[in-house]
């Protein structure tokens, strides 16, 4: 969940958070226009800087206030019985045997991969589509700070989740909420809670700690891979991969072993043909 941060979690406050614009880009914006005197160009700017940094900070402390305040809410939810934990095997049990719904939360990125079988599917948060320019900035920033590695998208709150659940499902089902590591399924509880869903049940660790005979799945890789994505998925460097690779011996590890090199084989063939291209300047400038 690396380019999600999940505020304090009513479904007001997601609303919220989704669609107000940041202290840091608000600065930003400030800094960008205000015009400055010549003589204290520099002071002033030294200002702005030093105004956003801490605008960023403060941002950054809310967050982390926020998805504390929910942590204690959520242990709370399920030590009062309102929400029951049970583990991805234990979930393929009721499904067998009790055929009881199993609620998928995932972001369609991680649903097309891989998903439980009869599952249904109504994401809590999805892949962000818009274009717009606060769309773009936020998918700069995701990608700069991680997101061309782990592969995670710009995810954006769906203000339809609740009801898109009541028109499935009456708020006596007994449902089974799932996402892929646990976070935001328990965001869902905590949603459908609040709702009047009083039978609820929350796989633990999520779909990634599951193992392929825990549940039936349908779809081109296991539930636990469904999540990983990226540089380092092309690389075979996630944790999920890894275990895989101890499993299966030095076959599987041979073919990330090969696009590895292969990247340092580009990366170096890039290197040289810059130079060579800065030397073939320079000689048509001394001539």
């Amino acid at each position: 969940m690396a380019s999600l941060t999940l505020p304090s979690l009513n479904a007001s406050t997601i609303s919220r958070i989704h669609n107000q614009k940041t202290p840091l880009n608000s600065s930003i914006s400030k800094i960008s226009t205000f015009r400055h005197p010549p003589t204290f160009t520099t002071h002033r700017f030294q200002c702005g800087v030093v105004r956003m940094q801490a605008d960023g900070e403060d941002y950054e402390l809310k967050q982390m206030r926020d998805m504390a305040a929910a942590k204690k809410r959520w242990d709370a939810m399920i030590r009062e019985g309102k929400v029951k934990i049970i583990t991805p095997r234990e979930a393929g049990y009721a499904i067998q045997l009790s055929n009881k719904p199993l609620l998928d939360v995932r972001p369609s990125k991680e649903r097309n991969k891989a998903w439980v079988k009869g599952s249904t599917w109504v994401p809590i948060f999805d892949v962000d589509d818009k274009f717009d320019v606060g769309t773009l900035s936020r998918k700069v920033t995701n990608f700069v700070m991680g997101g061309w590695w782990s592969g995670v998208p710009t995810l954006s709150y769906d203000r339809q989740f609740l009801s898109k659940v009541e028109e499935k499902f009456p708020k006596d089902a007994e449902l089974i909420i799932a996402c892929q590591k646990g976070l935001r399924s328990l965001a869902a509880c905590e949603l459908l809670c609040n709702a009047g869903y009083s039978n609820l049940f929350w796989i633990q660790g999520g779909l990634e700690a599951a193992e392929e005979e825990d549940l039936a799945r349908e779809g081109t890789q296991p539930l636990r891979f469904a999540g990983i994505g990226g540089l380092s998925e092309f690389l075979g460097w996630t944790d999920q991969q890894r275990a895989q690779a101890a499993r299966e011996g030095w076959g599987y590890r041979l073919q990330y072993s090969a696009r590895l090199i292969g990247v340092f084989v580009i990366a170096d063939a890039l290197f040289i043909g810059a130079q060579q291209v800065g030397r073939y300047l320079q000689d048509i400038r001394s001539h």
